[in-house]
């Protein structure tokens, strides 16, 4: 009997393995920072990297997509849109403490006024930086800066990054729509024909 693994059986294999690589792995949950329930009709997830231009310009067609889910095109309610953090030190330096910021933030009740303070200021992410983005939120600062110095959220960080490997995250922006990999074009208009139709 032959150990020899035939080309269409490795084929398959390969295949069932990138299939099940474009689903996500770790289902949304309670734990997850979110925008609208996660019962909703659509449920996108980002895994995203605070320092990254891509994920900076997502952010502004994802507002715009929200917009529209929120006033006509859609009844209220049918989007909920998840972030998870992905960053990527080798490739963006500050985008590792700029996730903790975000946590940081979030433990203050202040998760998604922070995520957009980063995203519109991806060059300008340092210490100061960050601290003074915490103050201009209202923050306790010292706590802030305490929370992201004693890396009190780098087990949630990892979590995130680990849950993307899995569903087979190497780059980022990863969406997925309704727990499948988003592969398309991340322009306005596509993005939003793809969300559109599990609504219709």
């Amino acid at each position: 009997m032959s150990d020899i693994i035939s080309d269409d059986a490795l084929s398959d294999s390969l295949t069932e393995i990138q299939s099940e690589r474009n689903q996500l792995v770790v289902p949304p949950s309670e734990q997850d920072h979110r925008q609208g329930e996660l019962n909703a009709r659509v449920v996108l997830v980002e895994y995203g990297d605070y320092q990254c231009p891509q994920c900076g310009e997502l952010y502004t067609s994802i507002q715009a997509i929200q917009r529209q889910f929120e006033a006509t095109l859609f009844r209220r309610g049918s989007l909920c849109f998840i972030f998870r953090h992905f960053p990527q030190p080798q490739i963006h330096p500050q985008a590792q403490k700029a996730a903790a910021a975000a946590e940081a933030a979030a433990a203050q009740g202040q998760f998604w006024q922070m995520h957009e303070m980063l995203l519109k200021h991806q060059q300008e992410l340092g210490d100061g930086d960050l601290a003074e983005y915490a103050d201009n939120l209202g923050l306790d600062v010292t706590q802030f800066i305490r929370d992201i110095a004693r890396k009190v959220y780098l087990d949630h960080i990892d979590q995130d990054i680990a849950s993307g490997i899995e569903s087979g995250v190497v780059s980022i922006p990863a969406l997925f729509i309704n727990g499948v990999r988003y592969g398309n074009d991340l322009e306005l208009e596509p993005l939003l024909v793809a969300l559109a139709q599990p609504v219709r």
